[in-house]
């Protein structure tokens, strides 16, 4: 380990291109999610493998669908990454050195570790295979970003809990990748680090066994008595989740460089739509900084996707009681995912899709793709692939066809209006 960081390090300004352009980072939980995560404008993406990350319940990846990822990320020009960013215990690190050399082969570009025994590991026995700090080392001050970055790792991943200022400081002072969460769900810990599943369920949420605690409903108790008022809601403590899309400029300014979206667990509509929005805006900064002007589109569409209240998290000032829920949440965004075009007949108009939740004529709908195309019309007729009339799409995975007022395209989506 590196020697003990001085106090007094001098600003190292100027080593870098003041507006170079950011990373767009998205979570993949499977690798259908891995797929449309770069089809609408991820440079890479972040997945588990069947051991060693913090997401057990997500559809991991087997090293033949990395490989196949691996594949399909490069024609876009894009990279994927795999977290691995347990705390391990004992038994954890049996075959570590083998799987990690097994990612390296696949193609991985890099690993995201917290633990050391890991860390160390990779930059030993895989040395094509870069290592990212996570933020699971809720790593918040450039002196232990220095120390990283001296021990070989060329990216950090940012505690959730930095500020905007202190990123600042950081890219001032030392010349390394940062990474920093910009949309996504928050932690009512310090970034992750909780026990209260492991108390509650006996599920180590730094082993990849969090059972969400914070978002459970609590009735508050003494002596086995409630207390709690009558008609009174149960609360939660969970915190709102991230949304940076109107402060991108700032964000760039700060000299972030890999804008990070949670969410393996989340949805392909989920995915799609943030990783859509964030591309636009980041894009168009780039094309012209001075003339850069928020969409209210942009806005819209995160909207669209998130089903939990939204703040800046710590990024400009601490948050306090009203950037926690603690009763009973605002309404859910008012669409849902109904459908993916797989096929597009423009002779006819019609577009063939696979359903995904119900939907019928009469109905609102919005087809979306890649690069903020969109459009909303009300759904006239749906055929099944043999063309006969249906009343509704009811079935999932069911293949439908329907008459579309615009173009649309492989892997456009399709949401239905609910409110």
């Amino acid at each position: 380990m590196s020697q003990a960081l001085t106090q007094d390090k001098p600003l190292t300004k100027g080593k870098r291109q003041r507006l170079a352009k950011p990373e767009l980072l998205a979570p993949a939980g499977s690798l259908e999610k891995l797929k449309f995560a770069v089809h609408y404008g991820a440079d890479a993406v972040y997945i588990g493998g069947q051991k060693y990350g913090l997401r057990s319940n997500a559809d991991n990846f087997s090293f033949e669908e990395m490989r196949e990822g691996v594949q399909f990320a490069a024609k876009y020009g894009a990279k994927v990454f795999v977290a691995t960013n347990i705390y391990a215990h004992q038994e954890d690190l049996e075959g570590i050195a083998e799987y990690l050399k097994q990612l390296e082969e696949v193609g991985i570009a890099a690993i995201i570790a917290a633990d050391p025994a890991i860390v160390e590991t990779a930059l030993r026995v895989a040395p094509k295979l870069e290592v990212h700090l996570s933020t699971q080392q809720s790593t918040m001050n450039w002196q232990a970003v220095q120390f990283w970055k001296d021990e070989g790792l060329p990216r950090v991943v940012l505690a959730r809990e930095t500020t905007m200022e202190e990123i600042q400081e950081i890219k001032a002072r030392v010349d390394v990748e940062i990474e920093a969460f910009i949309h996504g769900a928050m932690c009512s810990s310090v970034s992750g680090r909780c026990v209260l599943s492991n108390h509650f369920t006996d599920r180590d949420s730094n082993r990849g066994g969090c059972c969400q605690s914070c978002r459970w409903k609590y009735d508050l108790h003494a002596d086995e008595e409630s207390v709690m008022d009558e008609g009174q809601n149960p609360f939660t403590m969970s915190s709102k989740d991230l949304s940076m899309i109107q402060h991108i400029p700032d964000l760039i300014e700060a000299g972030i460089d890999s804008f990070k979206i949670e969410g393996r667990m989340k949805s392909i509509h989920y995915v799609a739509s943030v990783v859509n929005v964030y591309r636009q805006a980041i894009d168009a900064y780039m094309a012209d900084p001075e003339g850069y002007e928020l969409r209210p589109e942009w806005v819209e569409d995160i909207g669209k996707a998130a089903n939990r209240p939204l703040n800046s998290g710590f990024f400009y000032t601490t948050p306090g009681v009203k950037e926690h829920i603690y009763e009973a949440e605002e309404k859910p965004a008012p669409y849902d995912f109904a459908a993916i075009v797989t096929d597009y007949d423009e002779a006819t108009g019609i577009a063939t899709v696979q359903q995904r939740s119900p939907f019928k004529p009469g109905m609102e709908v919005e087809f979306f793709g890649p690069g903020g195309r969109q459009f909303t019309q009300q759904i006239t007729e749906i055929m099944d692939e043999e063309g006969n009339p249906l009343s509704v799409a009811r079935h999932p995975l069911q293949m439908v066809r329907l008459k579309t007022m615009y173009p649309v395209g492989p892997l456009d989506l399709m949401r239905k209006r609910l409110f």
